[in-house]
């Protein structure tokens, strides 16, 4: 079975930083794309970065840009999110996703995680 884990959610201070993590167990992300995306209350989901199975090519929402990073360690199975200096309104509910490819911020995602919270606030 294809399942992805989120993790590294919590609360951070504006200008602060934090990491999540999107695991994955039953497959290896080594030929994945992994998007990773977010719901804010009352928002659709959205795109907030993609990266390609090579690592090589990461995109953006222009949002975040900047801000966050994107990385993967296929050794570890594992993709991440930095987020640094956050913002209020990067709270949300992040989801990571597996696909083939990123066109934009988008992967054609086959397998989601159940999402890690993350609330900017002072």
């Amino acid at each position: 079975q294809l399942q992805l884990v989120e993790s590294g959610g919590g609360l951070v201070q504006p200008g602060g930083s934090l990491r999540l993590s999107c695991a994955a167990s039953g497959f290896t992300l080594d030929y994945y794309a992994i998007g990773w995306f977010r719901q804010a209350p009352g928002k659709e989901r959205e795109g907030v970065s993609c990266i390609r199975s090579s690592g090589g090519s990461t995109n953006y929402a222009d949002s975040v840009k900047e801000r966050f990073t994107i990385s993967r360690d296929n050794a570890k199975n594992t993709v991440y999110l930095q987020m640094n200096s956050p913002k209020p309104e990067d709270t949300a509910v992040y989801y990571c996703a597996a696909g083939p490819m990123c066109t934009g911020l988008r992967n054609r995602a086959r397998s989601w995680g159940q999402g890690t919270q993350v609330a900017v606030s002072s």
